[in-house]
C-alpha cells in the first residue's frame, strides 16, 4: 500500500508519542519570507537521537535546500517547491539509513 508523505510523517510522529515525548518534542512546518519552507523535527529520545547529518543544494535563489542537525533537531529549509522533497528525504533517506537498527516501526 502506497501511503502519502503526510500519512507517513504522521505515523513517524505517532510512533514516538509515548505519553511524554509529545509534550516536549514534535514537528513544526512553517513558511519563510524569502520565500520558502522550514521544517523542524525534534529527534530527542527517538531512534534518530544520535544523528549527525547535513545536506545542502544551492542552484540559485529559487532552487535551494538545506537539511542539518543541531542539538537533536533536524532543521530543514528550502525554496517554495521543496516541502515534499524535505519530507521525502526525511522519510526515505534519513529514517531508513540512520535510525537505530534495534528499533522497529512502520511508516510505510
Amino acid at each position: 500500500m502506497d501511503k502519502t508523505l503526510l500519512t507517513r510523517l504522521q505515523n513517524w510522529y505517532l510512533t514516538n508519542c509515548d505519553g511524554d515525548w509529545e509534550h516536549s518534542y514534535g514537528i513544526s512546518i512553517a513558511t519563510l519570507d524569502n520565500p520558502g519552507w522550514t521544517v523542524k523535527i525534534d529527534i530527542t529520545d527517538t531512534c534518530l537521537q544520535s544523528l549527525i547529518y547535513e545536506k545542502q543544494e544551492e542552484n540559485g535563489s529559487f532552487d535551494w535546500l538545506l537539511i542539518k542537525t543541531s542539538n537533536q533537531v533536524i532543521e530543514c529549509s528550502g525554496d517554495p517547491t521543496k516541502l515534499a522533497t524535505i519530507l521525502t528525504i526525511f522519510l526515505d533517506e534519513i529514517v531508513p539509513k540512520f535510525a537505530d537498527p534495534d528499533f522497529e516501526y512502520e511508516i510505510y
